[in-house]
């Protein structure tokens, strides 16, 4: 749609606009969303002003600001792509293609992992690594709700790692930021020479290629793939590196916390049970899937 040919159109104009051109692709109540949270955004004008002000009227420069966001929308570009931003366990974080987009279970998860040491934060200073850390999510989630702790984050993407140094500066948290490939250990081990950890964390890449065919294009055309995918073949190879390095890097009672691929949880109940783990725990997503996992070093 070309933004020239308008010049100032009434706030309600313009949301039907968004709604014919989007609605068959997201649906009535998702355009929605997103036209508010585009406003919002780009001009500071809530819902709720535009509900009371039926006759506000946006200039040919805001107009055009918002036809260029359906314009991405129409593309199959993410909401939080086109923003720049998301929110997450309450955070505000920023989002590029560099980085995955989070998601709520993986909310469900800092809310295991935050619960699980809610005592334990009190007794004394607990060192936290996450592993594949992207946007630096979990990592600074963490940071913020439990006390008292030294977080680590580790990513093979120097990309990644500078998203998720801004949104450690911008979420005021102090997080210790390591480059190097899990699969690599020559990469990573210097670093981390003389350190032991509480609490080891991970959502690393779990999606089997043959599982693209239930994703969305936004998601298949937009997240970066060496984030997500992993061989048909070889689906859990990063859980077997990961649960190695917990092995030798997790004191005694340290905790491994995995998010998992919802068809493999026994599978991640076999490899933890193989690395001598125990209590371990597979957890449901809200949804009800195999979505978390947990094992004790003992």
């Amino acid at each position: 749609m070309d933004a020239k040919r308008f010049i100032t159109v009434k706030a309600l104009d313009l949301k039907q606009i968004f709604h014919n051109e989007l609605n068959a692709i997201y649906g009535r109540d998702e355009v929605e969303t997103f036209y508010f949270l585009s406003t919002e955004f780009y001009f500071n004008i809530s819902r709720l002003q535009l509900a009371l002000d039926p006759e506000f009227t946006f200039s040919k420069i805001e107009t055009g600001q918002l036809i260029t966001v359906l314009n991405e929308l129409k593309a199959q570009k993410p909401i939080q792509y086109v923003l720049g931003e998301t929110e997450f366990y309450g955070l505000k974080f920023k989002v590029n293609s560099d980085v995955l987009i989070p998601r709520p279970e993986t909310e469900e998860l800092i809310n295991w992992i935050v619960k699980d040491n809610a005592s334990r934060q009190t007794n004394k200073k607990l060192k936290i690594l996450d592993i594949g850390t992207g946007s630096g999510c979990i990592a600074i989630a963490l940071a913020k709700h439990i006390q008292n702790a030294t977080i680590y984050a580790l990513d093979v993407s120097e990309q990644a790692l500078d998203v998720a140094r801004t949104n450690a500066e911008d979420n005021q948290v102090n997080i210790q930021f390591i480059e190097g490939d899990v699969l690599d250990k020559t990469s990573w081990s210097c670093q981390m020479d003389d350190l032991n950890f509480d609490v080891i964390v991970s959502n690393p890449p779990y999606v089997r290629c043959l599982e693209k065919q239930e994703m969305n294009p936004n998601v298949l055309d937009n997240e970066p793939s060496l984030a997500l995918f992993v061989d048909n073949e070889n689906p859990l190879q990063f859980f077997d590196a990961i649960a190695a390095l917990a092995v030798d890097k997790l004191n005694i009672d340290g905790q491994l916390f995995f998010e998992i691929n919802q068809y493999l949880g026994k599978e991640m109940v076999t490899l933890l049970d193989a690395y001598k783990f125990e209590g371990v725990v597979l957890r449901k997503d809200l949804n009800g899937n195999d979505r978390m996992i947990k094992g004790h070093m003992i």
